[in-house]
């Protein structure tokens, strides 16, 4: 495992891991920073887990920041007897909150795949004080230039869930598909730093243990978007987005923000996808920003 950039102030920062029943779904979590400060939960993006949110946790000291691992990603259960939805993961995010112990004032960020289920969860009635959207998910995956490719990948994950069950791990944790998608969404010029994305990606990105669930996720996360949900989010929101995204264009961006009711674009430039692991300091500094609004007013 290649050392992580950040790892020298993630250090810094107590962590504990925990477990927790959810609703009857085991649900693996950590809990960074001191148990009386500020509190902010993250929900990580589309086959990954709670590691690749590390980076800006490293940049935001002062927070207790709850991070699980979704259900059917990382070290959490998937569901049973639930599809892998999106309603689904705001139910349990929802539940979730309530299981920890979070009874006070809360601020909630979610990354990619994740910023489709806080979105959901808020628009159903979640009530942090404020939400946070990094590399939010923003317009239909299914539409427009990048249609085609969205279902080819469609078409990759039914595949591996038809074929026998060790041939269809195998082609879901082929080591060439994970690298040409790392390759292709990383952005930096930085060898050093592309090579700590390619062994995240090597990792921790089939960290799962059931096919029809990680089909089933992928499958609501391209049905699904941010704006969906953004009329019915009343929070004060941040969307942090990327000038080179290749999942969601800046055009398509600065149309989302227009959606919520009060809601601010913050756009970080010469990144793509990978905000978590290329900018965290960037992107930790405009949340900071947007939080100590929230507690300056």
């Amino acid at each position: 495992m290649i050392t992580s950039p950040y790892a020298e102030q993630l250090a810094r920062i107590p962590v504990r891991a925990h477990r927790v029943d959810v609703d009857g779904t085991e649900t693996a979590w950590w809990e960074y920073g001191e148990a009386d400060a500020p509190v902010l939960v993250l929900v990580h993006g589309f086959r990954g887990d709670h590691h690749g949110l590390e980076p800006v946790v490293a940049q935001l000291p002062g927070f207790r920041i709850i991070s699980p691992d979704l259900p059917g990603f990382g070290e959490s259960a998937t569901f049973a007897g639930r599809p892998h939805d999106i309603e689904a993961y705001a139910d349990w995010l929802g539940a979730f909150i309530d299981a920890v112990g979070i009874t006070g004032p809360y601020a909630l960020l979610g990354h990619s795949f994740g910023s489709i289920v806080s979105s959901a969860a808020v628009a159903g009635g979640l009530a942090p004080e404020r939400l946070v959207l990094v590399n939010p998910i923003g317009a239909p995956a299914l539409e427009g230039p990048r249609g085609v490719m969205t279902r080819l990948a469609v078409l990759y994950y039914r595949t591996a869930a038809a074929l026998p069950e060790r041939a269809g791990f195998a082609l879901l944790r082929n080591g060439v598909v994970v690298r040409v998608m790392s390759v292709t969404m990383a952005k930096t010029r930085s060898k050093s730093l592309r090579r700590f994305i390619h062994d995240q990606h090597d990792q921790y990105f089939s960290a799962f243990g059931d096919r029809d669930a990680v089909l089933e996720a992928f499958q609501a996360s391209v049905s699904n978007d941010v704006s969906e949900y953004a009329a019915d989010i009343a929070v004060p929101t941040l969307l942090v987005a990327a000038e080179r995204d290749d999942v969601t264009p800046i055009a398509a961006q600065h149309r989302l923000v227009t959606l919520f009711p009060d809601a601010t674009l913050e756009v970080i430039p010469e990144v793509g996808h990978l905000i978590h692991y290329e900018t965290p300091g960037d992107a930790a500094s405009r949340i900071l920003t947007f939080l100590g609004a929230g507690a300056r007013a």
